[in-house]
Order: structure tokens, then sequence, then C-alpha cells
């Protein structure tokens, strides 16, 4: 899995930034949102399972909260450190059924795939969005 998740953040990286931070904020809540999800469903088969999704949970949310962007909280981490933690939690998800013994069981595949949803993600914004030579920007007085 970590070949394929390389491939596809080499693939993404190569596209046009098109997720701005507003869009951004919008999908780094479903992420939280999904990993609560399957937290919560997995907890009566695979505790480990849900236990792992639940710190996935734990850590994107503390990322997106901490954030100075449209959905952050806390402005306490720039922009661009939320994409670099995001691309770390992207890695903890894919390590996570491995870390905790269920590598095996069928709801790894969860992970797998929530791993590479993150990565595209990461992949796609604009994480330059608010440095000062930013295209996107119109310098005062055009």
């Amino acid at each position: 899995m970590p070949l394929l998740q390389k491939g596809l953040r080499l693939a993404a990286g190569r596209m046009p930034k098109v997720v701005k931070p507003r869009a951004h904020a919008v999908l780094d809540y479903a992420v939280v949102g999904s990993f609560v999800l399957t937290g919560v469903l997995f907890w009566r088969r695979n505790k480990r399972a849900s236990f792992g999704s639940l710190i996935c949970g734990a850590a994107a949310a503390l990322n997106v909260l901490m954030t100075d962007y449209p959905g952050g909280r806390y402005p306490y981490i720039t922009y661009k450190s939320h994409g670099h933690a995001d691309a770390g939690i992207a890695g903890l998800t894919a390590a996570i059924p491995r870390i905790l013994n269920f590598e095996d069981e069928p709801e790894a595949r969860i992970f797998a795939a929530q791993a590479m949803a993150e990565t595209a993600i990461a992949s796609l914004t604009d994480f330059d969005y608010y440095d000062e030579d930013s295209p996107d920007e119109v310098p005062d007085g055009e």
C-alpha cells in the first residue's frame, strides 16, 4: 500500500493545486467525520480498528482546530504546516493496521482507502495560498 500511496502522491503532485483553504477545511471535517463514524461502526466487531480510527480522527481534528485557516478554531499553526501534518496523518492512517496488529483483517482496507483519500486531498491542495507571493492574491492598488 505505501507504494500505491507514493504513486498517488507523485501523480497528484503534478496536477494543478485546485483545492483552496475553505474547500480544504470542508474536506478536513469530512475526514474527521469519517474516522469517527468508522470508529463507532467498528466498535462491536473490532476494537483495535475502532481505536485506530478514533486515534486518526483525533489527530485530524487537532490539525484542523489548530490551523490558521477558515475552519480552524485556535490559529496556532500555519496553513503550510497544516499540509505537512496532513501528510503525516495520511502516513499514520496507512500504518495503523500494522501498528495495532489487524493488517490481515477486512477493516484494514478502510484505512488504506482513507490514507489514499487523504493523500489525494493534500496533493491537490494549494498550501502556498497564504504566502505573500501567491499568484492568487492581487496586490494593493490594482
